[in-house]
């Protein structure tokens, strides 16, 4: 189970607590302090969890850290505002054990800032969204950070891929297009649903930070592989099949 953090100390510990209630636990907890002023990391100490730590500013050094640090076949990915139903594990687990060819899973998100119907219109909209408008781009499925989960195998296939120095991408996009680029499985399952924080939301700054990153990612990536020549590759895999 792997949290990246940078000064999330109060929903680092709401999203611990929600772990820790898990019908089936993870075998660790491994939070990335990503330079957090906060006690951020203290808090995940408290909780119980292990804590690396990685100078390099940015989600994408921080998650690719934890991913290599992980322990087991399976690591999952949540953030700190994420707030992970009980049964969450035990569907993602069960999910991997069902499917041997699975090699990623990432599934959908419910806002509860904003609360009550708004944030679920919000997030009807972003989820399907992004599905949409990021699965064009990869020529697949999408993962989405607060909510995904890959084989460490797969993992180790891409991880000198990956763009981990690059703080102005995101990395869950970026891990998406390297995965589908090597012909691992990505899926979609619905029932993996979480709660999350609806803070890329606030302000007007914030999204226009999201579009400057998910522009910066898609260059990277279509630098190596245009978007067309990914839609034929997927169709030939298809087929081959």
């Amino acid at each position: 189970m792997v949290i990246p953090v940078l000064d999330d100390a109060g929903p680092l510990a709401e999203c611990l607590a929600h772990l820790a209630r898990q019908s089936r636990p993870p075998q660790e907890v491994l939070v990335v302090d990503n330079g957090s002023a906060d006690g951020s990391a203290e808090v995940a100490r408290q909780a119980g969890a292990r804590v690396v730590t990685e100078p390099v500013r940015g989600i994408p050094a921080a998650a690719a850290t934890g991913y290599d640090a992980a322990a087991g076949t399976l690591i999952v990915r949540c953030d700190a505002d994420t707030r992970a139903p009980q049964d969450w594990l035990e569907r993602v687990a069960a999910a991997f054990e069902a499917d041997p060819d699975l090699d990623a899973a990432t599934g959908p998100g419910v806002f509860y800032d904003p609360p009550g119907m708004g944030g679920r219109v919000l997030s009807a909209l972003y989820m399907h969204g992004y599905r949409w408008a990021a699965g064009s781009a990869v020529a697949g499925t999408p993962l989405w950070g607060s909510n995904l989960a890959v084989r460490a195998e797969a993992w180790a296939a891409v991880r000198d891929r990956v763009h981990r120095d690059r703080a102005d991408v995101h990395d869950d996009l970026d891990l998406s297009f390297q995965l589908h680029l090597a012909g691992r499985a990505v899926r979609h399952l619905p029932q993996l649903r979480v709660g999350a924080a609806g803070r890329m939301f606030r302000s007007r700054a914030q999204v226009r930070r999201q579009f400057r990153m998910a522009a910066a990612t898609l260059r990277l990536n279509w630098s190596e592989l245009s978007p067309g020549q990914r839609w034929v590759q997927r169709v030939r895999r298809a087929r081959q099949a």
